[in-house]
């Protein structure tokens, strides 16, 4: 009786999703009061799964968007000209120091430019202000104009590091005090 049950069992699962074609005579077994069991045929069936189709849809869903508007203004940029003793040929440039924040406003000022050799040290401070940003990202700038030869240009910010990919491309300090030894032993030739 037991080898009867499990196979009911299953074909009732399968008929909540599917269509089925019946084909055959079906017979069950005959049961004796003596318990004799005589060999019954199980019914067959022809099952045909349900179609299943595969799109997509178009649906209007918010979906966040952050939009950093740059706008140009005329303002005063500090200019450095330098000379060379071997006389080479200059070029101006902008020597331009980026951060991008979230959470709260910040501002970044250049506030020394050290020399050594054939490189330039761009040191900035990184400050936090109070203006919260929500969930909104926003990249602080300064920028020195420059007229000189060309140098290698290193760009250091003093403060904390925010957590964003962009800011890899800066060395971060935590203080004047924390910078290696050969900035720290460059000439300043710019201090705000």
């Amino acid at each position: 009786m037991k080898k009867l049950i499990i196979p009911l069992f299953a074909i009732a699962l399968f008929t909540s999703s599917c269509d089925i074609d019946k084909k055959g005579k079906t017979e069950l077994p005959e049961v004796d009061v003596e318990v004799d069991v005589e060999e019954g045929n199980l019914p067959e069936f022809d099952v045909d799964w349900a179609d299943v189709d595969i799109s997509t849809t178009t649906k209007m869903v918010e979906v966040p968007k952050v939009v950093v508007v740059m706008e140009e203004e005329e303002i005063e940029v500090p200019t450095i000209d330098i000379d060379m003793p071997d006389d080479t040929e200059k070029y101006e440039q902008e020597l331009i120091v980026e951060a991008e924040v979230e959470d709260v406003e910040h501002e970044i000022k250049i506030q020394e430019i050290r020399a050594t050799n054939n490189r330039l040290y761009v040191i900035a401070s990184l400050t936090a202000l109070e203006s919260t940003l929500g969930d909104k990202t926003l990249r602080v700038q300064d920028q020195v104009s420059l007229n000189a030869p060309d140098l290698d240009v290193k760009y250091i910010v003093i403060g904390e590091k925010p957590d964003r990919i962009f800011n890899n491309n800066n060395m971060y300090v935590a203080s004047m005090n924390d910078l290696p030894a050969t900035v720290k032993d460059a000439e300043v030739i710019y201090k705000r």
